[in-house]
């Protein structure tokens, strides 16, 4: 099979989602290597350098089977978002199309896929007063506080974002209070039009065998130095960047707001959590086809039968 054959438009991209521990990563490089792909990364802490392990950034052997693009390329001070991401990869996507029929996309953060997948939504900018209200709030009352008013203003969303993420919550209620409406009701309910066609893959297993590969991961990444690189970024912990599981319970272990075993149950918890939200987010998606991450044949079978 070939993109040409299939429609005029040039080349396929295959698009990995699914919980975090789920095998999206490895399932991400067997496939590039079945079809000579490179890979594109839409995992929004990946992209940033000095979290390697955190973040669960591709092994070197992961990075040697593939190109990988948007993985470790900028440091955690940059403002990079879903739209700026939209953007860079689109413009990335024209290039790689010119050499391969495929890519594969693969990440966790249900935002990047939709911005590469669909576009953005075309919601109010931030109102700078209800902005900087929030931002006082979360300082003095902490992120639960703004946790509770979104779940009242706007209880679909507060079941489908990722709630550690002060940013996303934030920017919620901006739109909720800027314009008395809640801000699922307000995302967009049209598809941008894209120049590739798109195959989306889930990975999925039994709960119970998903949160026990998150916490043999978690016992992993605290082998392999998870605490001293979250020592290494504790001094730039207020950068939006760092606000996500693995760091933030370190951050307050640092603080003596917990000891470390409690931080490390609290980080896969919280993950635990994450791919639940993770979940509800992505089978959202009727078009996403969902297997097992070690089903390679099935998973090749589903993208050559694959018909625009």
């Amino acid at each position: 099979m070939t993109a040409t054959t299939m429609s005029s438009k040039r080349g396929v991209l295959i698009v990995v989602v699914g919980p975090t521990g789920s095998g999206k990563s490895a399932l991400a490089v067997e496939l590039a290597k079945h079809l000579r792909a490179p890979i594109i990364s839409t995992d929004s802490r990946q992209v940033f350098r000095g979290m390697p392990i955190g973040t669960a950034q591709p092994t070197a052997e992961e990075l040697a089977a593939a190109k990988h693009y948007f993985i470790a390329d900028r440091e955690v001070e940059d403002d990079f978002n879903c739209g700026k991401f939209e953007v860079e990869a689109l413009a990335l996507l024209d290039k790689l199309f010119a050499e391969s029929d495929y890519v594969v996309a693969v990440g966790g953060s249900g935002l990047y896929v939709q911005a590469l997948c669909e576009g953005m939504d075309d919601l109010p900018d931030a109102d700078p007063a209800i902005r900087e209200s929030l931002k006082q709030r979360l300082a003095n009352e902490g992120l639960e506080s703004l946790v509770a008013e979104l779940r009242v203003r706007d209880a679909k969303y507060a079941e489908e974002v990722d709630i550690c993420n002060p940013a996303r919550v934030m920017r919620a209620l901006e739109v909720c209070l800027s314009t008395g409406r809640p801000y699922s009701e307000q995302r967009k309910g049209t598809t941008a039009e894209r120049s590739f066609n798109i195959v989306k893959i889930g990975t999925e297993m039994p709960r119970d065998v998903l949160y026990d590969r998150i916490n043999r991961r978690v016992d992993m990444m605290v082998a392999e130095g998870l605490e001293a690189e979250a020592r290494a970024m504790y001094p730039k912990r207020h950068l939006n960047a760092l606000q996500t599981v693995g760091y933030r319970e370190l951050f307050d272990y640092f603080d003596g707001e917990c000891t470390f075993e409690e931080a490390v149950e609290l980080v896969k918890r919280n993950s635990r959590r994450y791919a639940k939200r993770q979940l509800t987010w992505f089978r959202r998606d009727p078009h996403t086809a969902w297997f097992n991450p070690n089903d390679i044949p099935a998973i090749l079978a589903h993208i050559a039968s694959f018909k625009p």
